[in-house]
């Protein structure tokens, strides 16, 4: 498992320790977080929750009248000192 996949687990494992459902998913450069958030939490749990996220490299929150809230976060994966950084694009 990568590094990032490391760190987006224990954000995941974090997120159900306080009752939430997660996803995550390995892209190429970065591993995601996604939690459905309930209609209402409290300032406690906010706070544990914003806690969970802060080590993320980006998060945010997705509210929609149709699905409601999910929580995301993504965590990059490292980036190869060397060589084929990133494809024939990215190439040192």
């Amino acid at each position: 498992m990568p590094a990032s996949g490391l760190s987006a687990a224990a954000l995941a494992a974090r997120l159900s320790a306080l009752g939430l459902t997660t996803r995550v998913e390995e892209h190429p450069r970065h591993t995601s977080v996604e939690a459905e958030l309930p209609d209402s939490l409290s300032a406690e749990t906010w706070r544990e929750v914003l806690d969970a996220v802060a080590p993320a490299d980006r998060f945010g929150l997705l509210a929609t009248r149709m699905n409601g809230r999910t929580l995301w976060a993504v965590v990059r994966k490292s980036v190869p000192t060397t060589g084929d950084v990133g494809g024939p694009g990215h190439q040192r």
